[in-house]
Parts: structure tokens; sequence; C-alpha cells
């Protein structure tokens, strides 16, 4: 490629990330990514071009934009109010279609977990165990079937739940085997996704048999609502993170693999107030099953209500927002950038 051509086709992009490092207060994962393609930009430049214009002006364009993002400063206000309302929305954002995917996995493994449920009467204890079901059925029989979340003190039930809660959705995030100690990468985190999906769909089915599908609806999903969502959101965090390994772009695997889990570790740590609140539901109103059926509709769809609003709705405005403010081109979904005007120095050079 001559060099008039590369610099014909690569202006664009250098122009943006000068409007980036001439913005106030820059996007880092923008500037972040623009620097890396820079660096290629570069390499190529000094590779078929040295002592070229285009390579000088690459070169200082390069030290301009490693300054940018690795300058010493201060911590800026709001950090933590600014990572809750747009950092953890636009990591939510750029992973929607792992996170739709995960949905729909665990979705799926409900059920199978109801079909296979009905068609075999054993699949129930093969899940659940025996000790579970014949707990339950009792329950049944003794006229209080969730019992089960009336046995622990309150506080220590809210501490085991929220510990559980915690250690699933790390799990689906990570994508281990549970009880292997080596990452199962994507595949890993599909296997948490329908294992717990079969799990709850033989959960569902062992009331529903037993003419107590609206009552589960009515009590379980007081906490489940928060809780099966976070384990949901936590395997598509995991997606996002592995699937960057297989499908790396342009970046080097080991750099897609940071940027990948660097996205899914900001949604999963959004995610601590989705595990605590549901322990607390579970701990303290879930066993309180003689609610009335307004009460548990309050919390059910108030939890809903959260759910969408911040893990859907919110990103969605975010997202399109910075799609509409920033001139950097959409890429590998980011759609990072900054419109605002050329600057002067150092300059691109002239395409003959």
């Amino acid at each position: 490629m001559r060099e008039a051509v590369f610099v014909r086709r690569r202006a664009p992009t250098w122009r943006a990330l000068e409007a980036l490092l001439d913005a106030d207060g820059p996007d880092p994962d923008a500037l972040a990514d623009a620097y890396v393609r820079l660096g290629d930009d570069l390499a190529y430049a000094k590779t078929f071009f040295p002592g070229s214009a285009a390579a000088a002006y690459l070169n200082d364009l390069s030290a301009q934009a490693h300054a940018q993002i690795y300058r010493n400063r201060r911590e800026e206000r709001g950090r933590l109010v600014r990572f809750w309302t747009h950092e953890v929305p636009m990591a939510v954002w750029h992973a929607r279609g792992a996170l739709l995917a995960s949905l729909l996995l665990f979705v799926g493994a409900v059920g199978v977990g109801v079909v296979s449920s009905r068609g075999d009467a054993t699949f129930v204890r093969l899940i659940l165990g025996d000790g579970y079901v014949n707990m339950s059925q009792a329950n049944v029989e003794a006229g209080d079937p969730f019992a089960v979340y009336k046995d622990a003190r309150q506080l220590d039930m809210v501490l085991g739940i929220a510990f559980n809660n915690v250690r699933v959705s790390f799990l689906a995030f990570a994508g281990f085997f549970p009880g292997v100690p080596v990452p199962g990468a994507s595949v890993g985190t599909g296997w948490v996704l329908v294992t717990n999906g079969i799990m709850v769909g033989a959960f569902a089915h062992l009331f529903a048999a037993e003419g107590l599908m609206g009552e589960w609806l009515r009590v379980v999903m007081i906490h489940g609502t928060l809780e099966l969502a976070a384990i949901v959101i936590a395997g598509g965090a995991g997606l996002t993170m592995w699937n960057a390994v297989f499908l790396p772009g342009t970046y080097p695997r080991l750099v897609a693999l940071q940027r990948g889990a660097r996205r899914g570790l900001t949604i999963v740590v959004g995610l601590v107030p989705v595990f605590l609140i549901a322990a607390l539901l579970e701990g303290v109103v879930t066993r309180r099953t003689e609610m009335p059926l307004w009460a548990s509709l309050v919390v059910i769809l108030g939890s809903l209500a959260a759910l969408v609003g911040y893990f859907v709705v919110l990103p969605a405005l975010r997202g399109r927002a910075r799609s509409a403010d920033r001139g950097l081109p959409e890429s590998r979904g980011d759609g990072a950038g900054v419109r605002g005007s050329t600057p002067s120095a150092p300059s691109i050079p002239a395409t003959p």
C-alpha cells in the first residue's frame, strides 16, 4: 500500500483520536480503544514508511495519547456515582448480545427442567436430592409448603444466602465447572447457567405437581426475581469475557481478554446490590408466607421494574446517547468516540 493511500484510509480514525485528546474528560474506554488502533498504524508506518511524515505524525500522536492515558491525576469527585450511573450501564450496553444469549440459555434450561420432571417422576429427585424432595412433600402435607424459609434465624439466613448468591454468580461469570478448579471458558459459563436453570425448572415442577404453582410464584419469586436475574446477568458477563478470547477481532487475544474481563467484572460488581437485596428479601420477607397477594405483587413487580430500568432502559439510553455524541466510528459494539473539531497540531500529513 502506498503512503498516500494509507494516510487517506486511516485519517478519519486519527482525527477522531485528536478530537478525543482535545475533549474535556474523554471517555476512557474510547481513548484506550483508539490508542490500541493507533499503535497498529504506527507499527505499520514504521515498517513500510520509515522516516516518513506519516510515521513522525503517528509517533507524536501516540506520545500525546500515552500521556493522556497514563498521567497521574487525583481521582475525580463523584467517581463512585459515575461508576453506578455510567460505567456499569455502558458495560451492560456493550455486553447486550451476550446477556440476551445468557437469558435464552437459562430460560431454555428451565424449560428442560420442567419438561423432564413432567416426563420422569424420578427426575426431580435426581436434580434436587431425596432429602430436599422428602422435606418439601412433608411440608406440603403439614399445610406449610414453604416452611423451609422459616427454619433459620433471620440474620444467619441472610448472610448465608448472600454468600451463596455471590458464589453462584461468580461461578457463572468465571465459567468454572462445579467441583473442578479449572476455567471452562464460555462452555463453563454455559454449564453453570444450564445446571441452575434445570434446577429451577425441577424446583418449580415439584410444587406445580402439588397444585401450588401460583403459591410458588407468589412466595418464591419475592426473592427469586432478583436472584435469578443476577445469575443470568453474571452469566452474560462471563460470556462477554470468554468470548473475547475466541472472537478477539483486531486485538491480540490477551488484549481482548483483558478488555472483556474488565467489562464483565464491572457488570458483576454492579450486581452486588442485587445480591444483597435478594438475600435480605429471602431471609426476611419470603418467610412471611401469610402476606396478602397484593403485597407480594408489589415486591415482585417492584423488583422487576428496578431490574428492567437499570439493566435494560438505562444502558440503552447511555449507549444511544454516546453513539449520538461521539465521533469515533462504532467498533466491536463499543460505539466510542467524541465529536469535535480537529486540532491544528500535529497535523495529518497531506496526501499527494
